[in-house]
């Protein structure tokens, strides 16, 4: 498509993305690199992972989010007792009829909120990870498809919390973006004190948004333009992930394993997307440097090198990003 044509498209189908920024405004203060993270999932049709620590506002930002669309919203809180049937269903017998009926669970929902996912067992863990890579549940000896679109946006509190657990590389691995969620700034502490310091406390959005608006950016989001270089760039980021040694030695014995072809193919779903809220027609080699902590941080397995010399995946992003050349 012609690019002016395509910049026209963006600006007449991204209507709704301020729509939203305002309205989830009304009950979140700051956090802007969050909305905009959850905006990329929604646009890349990707899963979000949140961590931080408790009453950072991810459940309520995630609430927001669902709240300004008009789209089926379910939040389940996860429990070590929590059970595979409770999350997508089970089939219950008819003595009627003498037969067995799928119940379907909460899972049937556009917008999935896992609260606390590192607290669920592995049993429900493993059940999760169906639906968020086939978009499909299985009940008995069925299939049955989950509605469209169909996003998991999931919280967890960081693993040295008290309770919580580890979740399984395949796992993290399907989630598109993990998002670290810090502490606001002071000033947007004070915003916080004025608005939610009161027994009444609005935090409920209104629709502003249709999952047929998302339908319509998300073809116009696969349209936007990457340059050859731009995407060889993204393959040595990725590639150096695996093979450090290439560009700095001493990174060798701080990673076990490195980036999986699906972190490729989510920069390129994420970038797009992000171009699109920047309302561009192109991505830029910007996109890749912003988003490339949240794309790899849950895709790296540090050594046990690592570990005992507190380096976090960040501290080796930032080294990698340092010395992969930028186009």
């Amino acid at each position: 498509m012609d690019p002016q044509a395509l910049q026209q498209k963006i600006s007449a189908s991204s209507v709704w993305v301020n729509a939203i920024r305002e309205e989830m405004a009304s009950v979140l203060v700051g956090q802007e690199n969050l909305v905009n993270k959850l905006l990329i999932g929604l646009l890349s049709n990707g899963h979000i992972l949140l961590e931080g620590v408790p009453g950072l506002a991810k459940t309520l930002a995630v609430k927001a989010l669902a709240g300004s669309l008009q789209a089926q919203f379910a939040r389940v809180q996860f429990t070590p007792d929590l059970l595979p049937a409770d999350l997508i269903g089970t089939m219950i017998y008819n003595s009627e009829e003498k037969s067995f009926s799928p119940k379907l669970g909460p899972i049937f929902a556009n917008l999935i909120l896992a609260d606390e996912i590192n607290r669920a067992p592995a049993k429900v863990q493993a059940a999760l990870l169906e639906a968020m890579q086939e978009r499909q549940v299985t009940i008995g000896d069925h299939s049955y498809a989950l509605p469209a679109p169909f996003l998991v946006l999931a919280t967890q509190n960081p693993i040295d919390q008290e309770g919580t657990y580890s979740l399984p590389e395949a796992q993290l691995d399907r989630f598109l973006l993990k998002v670290i969620v810090d502490y606001p700034s002071r000033d947007e502490e004070l915003n916080i004190l004025d608005l939610m310091a009161s027994s009444t406390v609005n935090d409920t959005t209104k629709a502003v948004a249709n999952t047929e608006m998302i339908a319509e950016s998300r073809q116009i989001v696969d349209q936007i333009y990457i340059d050859p270089a731009v995407k060889g760039y993204i393959v040595d980021l990725v590639q150096a992930t695996r093979d450090p040694s290439k560009y700095e030695g001493s990174l060798k014995s701080l990673i076990q394993s490195g980036s999986s072809p699906r972190a490729t193919i989510n920069f390129a779903l994420a970038a797009r997307a992000r171009a699109f809220l920047e309302q561009r027609a192109f991505v830029t080699p910007a996109d890749i440097k912003e988003l490339a902590p949240e794309i790899l941080r849950h895709r790296i397995l540090l050594s046990y090198e690592a570990e005992a010399e507190n380096i976090t995946t960040d501290d080796v992003i930032q080294r990698l990003m340092a010395r992969v050349p930028v186009p």
